[in-house]
């Protein structure tokens, strides 16, 4: 599939982001076949493509594909850009904190009265509500939804390993503008799109809401829960490396015994039935303990694959560079990192129609279409060298 039959494509997106939130919702348009320009602070760009530890993956992650203009928005000639480029835009993003577009003069009905056909979408924290003024991040409401009780030990709430809630949110985002997209083709009618990251914490523990609802006592964290399979949790081989089972029919248990030559265990009355083995648990797990790590792991996991059952390595993030079935399923792809470090990294996990090889994507410098899109709106080179020499806007050259 080509560019140009991407079913995006010919939508023009502006997006005022930082972080994650507003980029993830950038990226997966453009994904998505979107034309999606970022604008940035000058002279130097967002602040995170300076970000070190594990927020060094954030700019190189969530903004590929994308163009960049720096722009600034606290002179009045930065702001007359930004709406005469939002008057040829389809959408605009923001997850600017609370109120900021609204100061600047680019709130929801200020663009809307420039041209409304224009779908903008809000990321904040929270949707409108008692909570709203707050400033929120990913690991705030994971807190508070009963995300990071759920996922530590009793005592310890600890966050998701990932910004699970700022991508799902930035996801309901790109959810939100394409329907909106959907109902403008039928009424010509631009809409706000609002996602926030608590009520989609919220959305994620609906599950354990419902519950807790037909529970007489409290829910307990994942570590502490008492599984609905006897056979539901890692162990570890000869080697020291640890490997997830997953046993969650009768069938999996025979096939499991019958691989492993435990005929014995399959043909144990005792554990004929899931609920059986639950009872039997005290003394089955320390023996499929001890019998599982007499094998090296990748001997564990052949005859698990054999047997049909679930079964998992545990990974680190740097181990899916080299993952055989991402590599051959096409969803990592080639990105030039700043500084000519090129590497593989995931694409958008749907497909449509297959997948076609794609050119090696690049991150934009700082300003690296500025130039362009000014041309585009009619600025003469006079003005644009103008307006780069007053630092109203930077251009990629600058910065040569």
């Amino acid at each position: 599939m080509n560019e140009g039959s991407l079913p995006l494509h010919g939508v023009r997106v502006l997006e005022f982001s930082h972080a994650v939130l507003g980029p993830a919702c950038g990226l997966i348009l453009a994904e998505l076949g979107a034309m999606v320009t970022r604008v940035e602070r000058t002279p130097d760009g967002d602040d995170t493509r300076r970000l070190k530890g594990f927020g060094a993956g954030y700019f190189p992650f969530f903004n590929r594909k994308k163009r960049s203009v720096a722009i600034d928005l606290k002179t009045g000639a930065g702001l007359d850009i930004v709406r005469r480029m939002a008057a040829e835009s389809d959408v605009v993003i923001e997850n600017f904190s609370p109120g900021a577009m609204e100061r600047l003069g680019l709130g929801y009905r200020d663009l809307t009265g420039i041209n409304p056909r224009l779908i903008y979408c809000s990321l904040k924290g929270f949707l409108p509500g008692p909570y709203e003024q707050r400033v929120a991040l990913d690991e705030v409401v994971q807190m508070m939804s009963g995300l990071a009780y759920m996922t530590g030990p009793p005592g310890q709430p600890l966050r998701a390993g990932a910004s699970v809630i700022d991508i799902m949110s930035g996801l309901f985002g790109a959810l939100g503008i394409i329907t909106a997209l959907r109902q403008r083709d039928q009424d010509g009618r631009g809409r706000l799109v609002q996602s926030g990251l608590f009520e989609t914490a919220a959305f994620v523990m609906g599950h354990h809401m419902a519950y807790a609802a037909l529970s007489d006592t409290p829910v307990p964290p994942m570590p502490a829960r008492v599984s609905a399979w006897a056979v539901y949790r890692t162990f570890t081989g000869a080697d020291g490396r640890q490997v997830f089972i997953g046993i969650t029919s009768d069938k999996h248990w025979q096939r499991f015994c019958t691989v492993f030559g435990r005929e014995d265990l399959r043909d144990d009355p005792r554990l004929a039935t899931n609920n059986q083995r639950i009872d039997e648990r005290a003394w089955l797990l320390p023996e499929l303990e001890k019998m599982l790590q007499t094998m090296p792991s990748d001997e564990i996991l052949r005859r698990c694959e054999q047997a049909g059952i679930p079964f998992a390595p545990i990974a680190r993030p740097e181990d899916l560079f080299d993952d055989p079935h991402l590599m051959h399923s096409g969803s990592l792809i080639d990105v030039e990192l700043p500084g000519g470090t090129r590497t593989r990294l995931p694409r958008l996990p749907v497909l449509l129609d297959g997948r076609d090889d794609v050119p090696v994507q690049s991150l934009p410098a700082v300003g690296a279409d500025t130039r362009t899109v000014l041309t585009d709106l009619g600025y003469t080179p006079d003005e644009i060298a103008a307006l780069s020499a007053a630092g109203v806007v930077t251009l990629a050259d600058d910065h040569e």
